[in-house]
């Protein structure tokens, strides 16, 4: 596998401050041409409130149909920490990073579902998926049952 061009995977790295400082990297798709669906699943999420400071908590769940490249998990993993000080509403964190990883590595489709815990007793679902999926992808549900303590 081409790692050229890669920062972090077998490297250690300390992690970002912010998500506009962290790196997400990408690698070369061996399955290129086949229509797949790679899951991400990050159960403990966290950023904070832009006004109060208070931490909120999330899971995410982000499908993509990979093109070209593959999401490098690492890189992932360290860009998803980097909220973990940043004040961001819910909608605005989930959006941004499916943005940031279409911007990143051009897929031929992605979803990702923000699934955050209450704020003030509400919790705040969060969808966005950069078009329609691709004809003949199998997409299985993601999940998550709607709050009830989500246990």
């Amino acid at each position: 596998m081409d790692t050229k061009g890669l920062t972090q995977l077998g490297q250690p790295v300390r992690g970002f401050s912010t998500p506009d400082e962290a790196v997400l990297e990408k690698v070369p798709n061996p399955q290129k041409g086949q229509t797949y669906l790679a899951r991400f699943t990050a159960p403990e999420f966290t950023s904070l409130c832009p006004v109060t400071g208070q931490p909120d908590f999330a899971h995410l769940v982000i499908d993509y149909v990979p093109g070209d490249w593959l999401v490098e998990s690492k890189s992932l993993k360290l860009y998803l920490a980097s909220f973990r000080n940043h004040g961001a509403f819910h909608e605005d964190c989930t959006v941004a990073i499916g943005r940031r990883i279409v911007e990143t590595v051009q897929p031929v489709w992605l979803r990702i579902g923000g699934y955050w815990y209450p704020r003030g007793g509400i919790p705040i679902d969060v969808f966005w998926q950069s078009g329609p999926p691709p004809a003949g992808l199998w997409l299985p549900d993601q999940g998550v049952p709607p709050y009830r303590g989500r246990g």
